[in-house]
């Protein structure tokens, strides 16, 4: 590769590291093309994965401000750049994980702080953004609906009382 070639490359991950929310590495040796094109297609456009060559890589991330990746870009190293919901690219990724061994989550970075495999196995098992905000919504509905009751008792008990009392009136007449 060309010196001005690397220049470019280093600049274009350098860039693809700062605009994303999260980076996750991957190792994919054993992969064959139609296998990584089809993850690339799980990832849709939550995600672009992009082999890399492991200096450059290095180089890119330095210069993107993350540090200590270097242990991790050893060996052929493929990066998933996350710029939409981390958790269904996390998810993608696991689930064609266990459908290709090949591919091994090394590690990952989010919003600058270091992931060990582990933590983004975590992420994957996450639920979706849409459906964490489902969750919290019917949680809000439900304590408002709460709400609701609560300040319309009075006014039915003292409703039922008076109810009571009109029609005791009524039979004692």
């Amino acid at each position: 590769m060309a010196r001005t070639d690397k220049s470019a490359a280093i600049a274009e991950l350098t860039e693809d590291f700062r605009k994303s929310s999260a980076v996750l590495v991957t190792e994919y040796r054993g992969l064959t093309v139609a296998q990584m094109k089809t993850l690339r297609r799980a990832l849709g456009t939550d995600a672009e994965y992009k082999v890399a060559k492991n200096t450059l890589a290095r180089i890119a991330a330095h210069e993107a401000g993350i540090e200590g990746l270097d242990d991790d870009l050893k060996g052929p190293t493929a990066l998933a750049f996350v710029t939409g919901d981390i958790a269904s690219a996390a998810k993608a990724i696991k689930n064609f994980a266990k459908e290709n061994k090949a591919l091994v989550v090394k590690a990952g970075v989010l919003e600058g702080n270091l992931l060990n495999a582990e933590d983004v196995q975590k992420l994957a098992d996450l639920e979706s953004r849409e459906v964490l905000l489902a969750k919290t919504a019917g949680v809000l509905k439900a304590s408002l609906y709460k709400a609701a009751y609560v300040f319309k008792a009075p006014l039915s008990k003292t409703v039922r009382t008076v109810d009571a009392l009109r029609e005791k009136q009524e039979s004692a007449a």
